[in-house]
């Protein structure tokens, strides 16, 4: 497996899955998250675990969409564990994530959530 760069701060999560994604690694995207990490993808779903976050990118990755850099919001920091959160270029919703601090000093995803859209009212 290749050595990957370890994300040394928080906001540093966004930034490697951008470059990761765009290189079509699904590998190397899901070794941005825990082993035992919850993404709430696909929409109205869940996916559990970095194998099962693996593949799921793996086929979102075959169709080789573009990510675009997303300016995070101020990320929230309480001992070793964080919430960070960029709002998308479109203004529809928000994405966030519960990052945590690894015994290395280094951070993972360990919940993401995506994408959330408001209910309209």
């Amino acid at each position: 497996m290749p050595e990957y760069e370890k994300a040394m701060r928080p906001e540093d999560l966004t930034r490697l899955f951008v470059e990761r994604s765009n290189a079509g690694d699904a590998a190397g995207v899901a070794e941005l998250y825990e082993p035992d990490a919850v993404m709430a993808y696909p929409p109205g779903g869940r996916t559990v675990g970095r194998e099962a976050i693996r593949a799921l990118w793996k086929k979102v990755l075959a169709g080789r969409p573009r990510f675009e850099p997303e300016q995070p919001l101020p990320t929230l920091i309480s001992g070793d564990i964080a919430l960070t959160s960029t709002p998308p270029k479109d203004g529809a919703g928000a994405r966030a994530q519960v990052v945590r601090r690894q015994p290395d000093g280094s951070w993972l995803r360990l919940l993401d959530q995506p994408e959330f859209v408001h209910p309209t009212r």
